[in-house]
């Protein structure tokens, strides 16, 4: 006797179909699992034996083979329990129930309840594709599972819910998702109107947020950098559903997804930390994993102190800011992870932080300057669409009783300028003004006469590179689209010109 159970296994960001098979025959008492699994689907045994003593339930009593095929595909982690249990209790309590079109998923603990499991959502998904209509996972994935549209979502909080529902019926509800209760607009805990000063700063952060350009923010200790950073995400647009399951699919295999929630809503804001590892930054492991670059997929990437960072750290960033991807190759594989983000970074302009400050003098000498700005490459430079300079702030902005703009009034603007950007680029499937390649920006960042000399002139005085000179373009069309401008004209131009170039006094 053969029984076949349907679950599935990760890889990186990817899953693939598994099917648990059992082969129940003759010979000395005992249970074999193969399949090229690791040292927590080998220990699985041990838990699933516990978990059927505790919960009363009797396993095969002669030889049994659990096969988990594919059998030339790796299977790691401790998902398997639940499906291994089924497949070995089919040739007992559950055998003649029909289990064809269920898929199972899940840890065993040895109570016989059950954990959940990372990347819950990705595995759902594979498990649709199999044609699966019916799906038990552990209770606290079953939000996040119901997101995936045509199959049933039972949550299983311990394994005799799941004996008994299988045999008797209507024993586990199921979970259901209303998108419209889960999609709520997002909450940022920093708003624009709580900075004080730094019109032209938030002039730029919100130029950045409307083209998704790169963002750089020079400035004294104190003068707002991180705060005005950490309000970003509080002007971008709302993210559509592709995005929110994109987004959602990595927070679950990194196990970052909380309990209950099954859908990522906000856009991502991460900050490590300067002392983060090379592979923590991009990703890896022994079992493919995303790095922070992966997590803030659709969101924005901070880095603040940014030449404290490890050089090759911040030189990994170079690809993904190119190409909206990470590719990791290692000596047994190969994996490409998504990292389509908005770069902001923050930094002090020397060791001591007062280089060129009218507040306090800086210590440091010529030399130290020169080698704490010099962590930072030209490649890296030239790929980041707006340096500025934020000065400290006064005590007449810091003191002053009026409010500035909020972050719902500017993210309107935001909205409109991203609207205008889709409507253009609709048919190359491009969202915004930064993801333009080359081609597409000399097609559609059109200019008159007045932006052609202007150009001509920043060109030379700034010695742009050709990468420089498209940005250059893509910038000048955000301002453009919100301004409401067809064309791009000579203020648009001039006003790129300054927010690329406006630190670059110190790099000269």
């Amino acid at each position: 006797m053969i029984s076949k159970i349907h679950t599935a296994a990760l890889w990186g960001l990817e899953s693939f179909e598994v099917v648990a098979e059992a082969f129940f025959g003759k010979g000395l008492p005992g249970v074999e699992i193969i399949g090229l699994g690791d040292i927590a689907v080998r220990e699985s045994l041990s838990r699933i034996t516990a978990a059927c003593q505790s919960s009363g339930l009797v396993l095969p009593k002669g030889k049994v083979t659990v096969n988990l095929a594919p059998a030339d595909r790796k299977k790691q982690g401790s998902g398997f329990d639940l499906a291994i249990v089924v497949a070995l209790l089919s040739g007992t309590v559950l055998q003649g129930v029909a289990l064809e079109d269920c898929a199972f998923f899940g840890e065993l603990s040895l109570d016989g309840s059950l954990r959940g499991v990372c990347g819950a959502l990705p595995l759902a998904v594979s498990a649709k594709e199999a044609g699966v209509k019916k799906l038990f996972v552990p209770l606290c994935n079953a939000a996040e599972c119901s997101v995936v549209d045509g199959v049933e979502v039972y949550g299983v909080p311990h394994l005799t819910d799941l004996v008994l529902h299988l045999k008797e019926g209507s024993r586990l509800e199921k979970t259901n998702f209303d998108r419209q209760q889960v999609i709520e607009n997002s909450v940022c805990a920093v708003d624009f109107a709580d900075i004080k000063g730094q019109e032209i700063a938030k002039r730029a952060a919100e130029i950045a947020a409307a083209g998704k350009h790169n963002l750089l923010l020079v400035g004294p200790p104190g003068s707002g950098k991180s705060m005005l950073s950490k309000a970003i995400p509080g002007i971008l647009p709302q993210m559509d559903f592709e995005e929110m399951l994109e987004c959602t699919k990595i927070h679950s295999i990194a196990g970052l997804l909380p309990e209950g929630v099954p859908l990522v809503t906000q856009r991502p804001f991460r900050a490590p930390h300067h002392t983060m590892s090379f592979a923590g930054l991009a990703g890896g492991g022994v079992q493919p994993q995303p790095g922070e670059i992966s997590l803030c997929h659709h969101g924005v990437l901070f880095l603040d102190e940014l030449p404290e960072f490890e050089k090759r750290s911040l030189e990994i960033l170079r690809q993904p800011l190119e190409d909206r991807s990470i590719t990791i190759t290692r000596a047994g594989w190969k994996m490409t992870f998504p990292a389509n983000f908005m770069l902001v970074c923050a930094m002090n302009p020397c060791p001591c932080g007062y280089y060129g400050s009218d507040v306090r003098a800086c210590t440091c000498t010529p030399a130290a300057v020169e080698r704490y700005l010099s962590k930072i490459s030209g490649p890296l430079l030239d790929r980041i669409d707006l340096k500025i300079e934020v000065p400290a702030v006064s005590f007449e902005e810091i003191s002053s009783k009026t409010r500035g703009e909020d972050s719902r009034t500017v993210r309107a603007r935001v909205n409109r300028a991203r609207e205008t950007a889709r409507e253009r680029y609709r048919a190359y499937g491009i969202g915004c003004n930064g993801d333009l390649t080359p081609a597409l920006t000399r097609k559609f960042c059109v200019y008159d006469k007045e932006a052609e000399t202007v150009l001509r002139s920043g060109f030379v005085t700034n010695n742009l590179s050709a990468r420089g000179f498209d940005r250059i373009l893509r910038l000048a069309r955000t301002i453009a689209d919100l301004d409401g401008a067809e064309r791009i004209g000579e203020r648009h131009v001039l006003e790129a010109l300054q927010f690329r170039f406006s630190s670059g006094t110190l790099w000269n």
